[in-house]
C-alpha cells in the first residue's frame, strides 16, 4: 500500500534550529513512501525524450542530463520513454531496452542518480502508430522509407495518426503477445540495471493509449469495443510487470486522462481504469492528457491537468502525480498541500533549471541541501 510518511519534526533541521517552522503534515518537501521506497520530497523529474541515443544505447548526454537533476535535489528521476522493441521507438534517437547490451549504460545512470540521494525510475514505452518519426528538430513526421532509417509501425487498428500518414499494421493476436513479452523483458532488464521505479507509458497517443482510445481502437475482438476490452492490454501488462517486480518496488502508469476530443478517451474512463490498475498492484497514476489525435484542442495553461490528477486521486483512491505547466515552488506546494496530487513531476522547467528542487527548498523556508562539492562554496559565499 502506498502511504505518505508524516513528519515528526519541521523539515529543514532538527527542532531548535533557525529553520524551525510550522508545516502541514504533507507538503512539497515532505517525504513520500511508496511500498519500500521513500522519496526525500515530492518533486520528480518527468520522463523527457532527448532523441540523442544511437541504436537505443544511453550515452554521456543522458548521464549528465539526468544526473544533474538528481544532484539538483529532485527526489525521483524518471528516464525518458524507453522502447521495449526497436519498432516501439518514437524516433531513431530513442533509448531502448530490447537487448541485454542496453542494460549497462542505463545502469550507470541509475547508480549515479541513486548516489545523489534520488530514486532512479524508468518509463517503458511502445510508440505504436506514432513511431518511425524524425526527431523534432528535423521537423518530426513519419520516416516512411527503410533506407532513411524508418520501419513499419503497428497499432490496434489500421488507422493512421494523421490523415496524410500511411496506415499502420493492425496487430494480430501473435503481435499482441510479442508486445506483452517485450514489456516483460524490458522490465526485467530495468530491474537488473538498478531502477527502483518502473512506469508503464499508456499516454500521449502511443501504443497502449491507442488501445484505450475509441479514436484509434476499432478492433472487433477481445481487445476492442467495450471499455473492458480496450483496457485489457494495459491491465494485462501491468499485472505481468507487477508479478515480476519485487514487492518493495513501486509500479507507476502514465495515463492521458482525456483525449480532449468528443467520443475519445476521457476522465470518467480513466477513473475506471485507475481503480482496476490499483487492484492489480499499480501504486501511482502519473496523470497527463492528450496526444491521441492531432486535431485535439488543448486548453494549455498553468495547472490545466491538475484537476484530472485530483479526480483520479479521489475517485480511484490511488496516489497520483500532477504534471503540466507547473513552474513555481509555491504553485507546486499548493498542489500537494491542497490534496490535488501526492507528487509533482516537472519537465520543461527542469530543463531551464536543473537545480529547481534546491531553489524550491529555499523558497519554502528550508536550507537547500546542496551536493557537498557545491555546498561548502555556496554557504561560504553566503557568509
Amino acid at each position: 500500500m502506498s502511504t505518505a510518511v508524516p513528519l515528526s519534526a519541521p523539515h529543514g533541521g532538527p527542532a531548535g534550529t533557525d529553520h524551525d517552522r510550522e508545516v502541514p503534515e504533507v507538503d512539497l518537501l515532505s517525504p513520500l513512501r511508496l511500498r519500500g521506497i521513500t522519496l526525500r520530497n515530492r518533486i520528480g523529474v518527468a520522463p523527457m525524450c532527448q532523441y540523442s541515443a544511437t541504436d537505443g544505447y544511453a550515452n554521456d548526454w543522458h548521464l549528465v542530463h539526468l544526473g544533474s537533476r538528481a544532484a539538483g535535489g529532485a527526489a525521483l528521476i524518471i528516464v525518458e520513454a524507453t522502447a521495449v522493441a526497436p519498432e516501439g521507438r518514437i524516433s531513431p534517437g530513442d533509448l531502448g531496452l530490447w537487448r541485454d547490451e542496453h542494460l549497462e549504460p542505463l545502469a550507470r545512470i541509475a547508480r549515479f542518480v541513486e548516489g545523489q540521494g534520488a530514486v532512479p525510475g524508468i518509463q517503458l514505452a511502445h510508440a505504436g502508430r506514432k513511431g518511425s518519426s524524425k526527431v523534432p528538430w528535423q521537423g518530426g513526421g513519419l520516416i516512411t522509407q527503410p533506407e532513411q532509417g524508418g520501419w513499419p509501425v503497428v497499432a490496434p487498428s489500421a488507422v493512421p495518426f494523421a490523415a496524410s500518414d500511411p496506415p499502420p499494421a493492425a496487430l494480430d493476436a501473435a503481435g499482441i503477445e510479442r508486445v506483452v513479452e517485450a514489456f516483460k523483458s524490458a522490465a526485467a532488464r530495468a530491474l537488473r540495471a538498478g531502477f527502483k521505479v518502473i512506469e508503464i507509458h499508456a499516454a500521449h497517443g502511443y501504443l497502449l493509449h491507442e488501445f484505450l482510445s475509441p479514436l484509434s481502437n476499432q478492433r472487433q475482438d477481445e481487445y476492442g469495443g467495450s471499455l473492458d476490452n480496450r483496457m485489457r492490454l494495459v491491465l494485462r501488462i501491468a499485472r505481468e510487470l507487477r508479478g515480476l517486480m519485487p514487492d518493495e518496488l513501486p509500479l507507476f502508469v502514465r495515463l492521458s486522462a482525456t483525449d480532449w476530443v468528443e467520443g475519445g478517451w476521457d476522465v470518467e474512463q480513466s477513473v475506471v481504469l485507475a481503480r482496476q490498475l490499483k487492484s492489480v498492484g499499480v501504486d501511482l497514476i502519473d496523470v497527463s492528457s492528450g496526444g491521441a489525435v492531432p486535431s485535439a484542442r488543448i486548453p494549455v495553461a498553468p495547472n490545466f491537468q491538475v484537476p484530472f490528477a485530483r479526480r483520479i486521486h479521489d475517485e480511484a483512491d490511488i496516489p497520483t502525480a500532477a504534471v503540466g505547466l507547473i513552474t513555481e515552488p509555491h504553485q507546486a506546494d499548493e498542489i500537494v498541500t491542497g490534496g490535488d496530487a501526492d507528487l509533482v513531476l516537472l519537465a520543461r522547467e527542469m530543463l531551464r533549471e536543473p537545480y529547481w528542487a534546491l531553489k524550491a527548498q529555499q523558497a519554502l523556508g528550508q536550507e537547500p541541501n546542496w551536493p557537498q562539492p557545491y555546498g561548502y562554496a555556496v554557504k561560504r559565499r553566503a557568509k
